[in-house]
């Protein structure tokens, strides 16, 4: 099911998509442009092209897909039409057409692999995370994402997990603060690493507290954590550490979940569900790029 307009999430500033855009062609074109496409094809062609979804899936990034052949053409005297058929959001059949282009062959052929790599990718993340909410609708949890992103994508890929139904973690250190094991050890305790970290951020900063044992349960409750984050628990020990918080502070279980264990994991009681999987293993949607030239039966 999709969601109604006023329940799909924002995208990312434009900027930020356009500077993401940028680097990914220059990436590909570098000093020299496209060889291939600027020796076989001539410069006033125009073409067709539809971006057709192979597989069914939840759709996440199709303006920023789409955002790569807007900066191919903006600088040429070349005209661009756009005619996008879903949202990010929808859920949609293999097959489905998401969006056609008409407009100068060259620029179509030149963004096609950056745009169906941004678009398959963000897909992927979506349609997986769509798996996720829906295994655990019935149960009082909140699926989210982590800080596990690739370098220069964070702000898509969290994206592509709103468009899924899934949540957001922090987007950066600079945040919220999460006390980890290695913290942990570099403060002395829990209690110290939570009072130093209270004394410099105030009251108004969430603290969340990353515990791989029960016994460190006590300690991080009563130091005044407002989330624990239980890490590589199983379910038997995810329900014992539910109980002894007793409702104190927020639970969240992180570490290897993946769609075929949240379930289970969800199932102990814990408030939150946040899985790196999403967006570091999800794998990308089919998406491809039929082209077809004007009057050539599109």
């Amino acid at each position: 099911m999709s969601p109604a307009a006023g329940d799909r999430p924002a995208p990312p500033p434009a900027a930020t998509v356009a500077r993401i855009v940028d680097v990914a062609l220059e990436e590909d074109l570098a000093a020299a442009g496209d060889l291939t496409t600027d020796a076989a094809v001539p410069a006033t062609l125009t073409a067709i092209g539809a971006i057709v979804a192979r597989d069914a899936g939840t759709i996440a990034g199709l303006d920023a897909a789409l955002t790569v052949f807007q900066r191919l053409t903006a600088d040429v005297d070349a005209d661009l039409a756009v005619d996008r058929h879903v949202a990010d959001g929808d859920a949609v059949a293999g097959g489905t057409t998401l969006a056609t282009l008409r407009g100068p062959a060259r620029a179509i052929l030149t963004g096609e692999r950056t745009c169906l790599n941004l678009l398959g990718h963000l897909s992927g993340i979506a349609t997986a995370t769509r798996e996720v909410v829906t295994a655990v609708t019935d149960l009082d949890v909140v699926v989210a994402d982590t800080r596990k992103t690739t370098p220069g994508l964070r702000a898509l890929e969290k994206y592509a997990v709103r468009c899924g139904g899934g949540r957001n973690h922090r987007f950066g250190l600079h945040d919220a603060v999460m006390l980890k094991d290695n913290h942990l050890v570099a403060a002395g305790s829990i209690t110290a690493a939570v009072a130093a970290v209270r004394a410099q951020v105030g009251h108004t900063v969430s603290v969340t507290v990353e515990v791989d044992r029960l016994d460190q349960i006590p300690e991080a409750v009563e130091a005044g954590a407002d989330v624990l984050l239980l890490d590589n628990l199983d379910p038997a020990a995810l329900r014992e550490a539910v109980g002894m918080v007793a409702g104190r502070a927020l639970t969240e279980a992180s570490g290897g979940i993946t769609p075929a264990t949240a379930r289970d994991i969800a199932m102990a009681g814990v408030d939150v569900l946040s899985l790196g999987w999403l967006t570091h293993s999800a794998p990308r949607l089919d998406v491809a790029l039929d082209l077809h030239l004007e009057g050539a039966g599109a």
